[in-house]
């Protein structure tokens, strides 16, 4: 079975091969963007919109990308083709360079461009994401977006990092993290939700806006399950009936316990399985969907 496809610059190769330098901004400075796709049953999912999430990320921190929309898009498409896999995740990455030796201003590099495909990634192993994860409520602070604009998918990670591993301490599968308001942000690479006598509510801000979190309140609109973006309490995790989140590893993942104390009855919820079906039939079927050889033909 392939273990996926790497372009880096202009040039396709094994993963193994692909590198970057040790002096590279993205690196030693985290200046980078990136965003994240998948294909299922050989359909990419909502490509268009992963791009131009991408296209925000590189403007929100002055990168600019030396390829066209149209040419990522294709690129996109090519590594996945060369893989031959139906289900994949598809990274593209963007840092700023490598500067002259001794030279801090960021101005006039050349930026590198990185894509690779591999196969299909479930954050918590595929049993956890589609039956049920624990979720710890961190102590670490999510960095504010007035510091560093969650909007945009970036790779300053250290908060999201130490958060996991606290999380990890406490028996549980992964953090979440409030901001500096004292409002529940978001976790390690996805979206929360709060369902609570049949309304799904999600963080409105500090967060970033996931593309999984957007197909997630279109199924809640034509289901006609209430849904709000607000400000959400740590305490209405506890309170809530159900708790989910979303995320493109993963697609609507239940969770059944918050900081070692079940959520429900301790099983993927009624809205959250609903959701969670639909979202997943739908893929099946191309929901959002292009096939990578379709663009490839155009």
């Amino acid at each position: 079975m392939s273990e996926g496809i790497a372009f880096i610059d202009g040039e396709y190769m094994a993963p193994e091969e692909a590198r970057i330098s040790i002096f590279d901004t993205g690196f030693v400075w985290g200046d980078c963007v990136y965003d994240v796709t998948s294909t299922w049953n050989h359909w990419f999912f909502m490509l268009d919109e992963h791009l131009e999430r991408f296209q925000r990320s590189c403007e929100g921190f002055r990168l600019e990308n030396p390829y066209s929309f149209d040419e990522m898009r294709r690129i996109c498409a090519e590594c996945v083709e060369r893989t031959g896999l139906p289900n994949t995740y598809v990274k593209m990455q963007i840092t700023r360079g490598v500067p002259p030796m001794g030279v801090r201003d960021p101005r006039g590099l050349k930026p590198s461009v990185a894509v690779y495909a591999i196969p299909y990634v479930w954050i918590w192993g595929e049993d956890k994401c589609r039956n049920g994860a624990t979720l710890f409520v961190s102590g670490v602070e999510r960095v504010s977006s007035k510091a560093i604009d969650q909007r945009f998918k970036n790779y300053n990670r250290a908060d999201l990092v130490q958060a996991r591993l606290e999380a990890y301490d406490n028996d549980c599968d992964d953090a979440i993290l409030a901001g500096p308001d004292g409002y529940l942000s978001e976790g390690p690479g996805f979206n929360i939700f709060v369902v609570k006598d049949g309304r799904v509510a999600s963080p409105d801000y500090n967060v970033l806006e996931g593309i999984t979190r957007r197909s997630v309140r279109e199924i809640c609109e034509r289901e006609g399950i209430p849904f709000e973006l607000r400000k959400i309490r740590p305490e209405e995790l506890e309170e809530a009936s159900e708790v989910f989140t979303s995320t493109t590893a993963g697609g609507v993942m239940p969770i059944t316990g918050v900081n070692g104390k079940p959520i429900g009855n301790g099983h993927a919820g009624i809205v959250t399985s609903r959701i969670q079906s639909i979202y997943w039939n739908e893929r099946e079927a191309g929901w959002h969907g292009v096939r990578p050889a379709d663009i490839l033909a155009n």
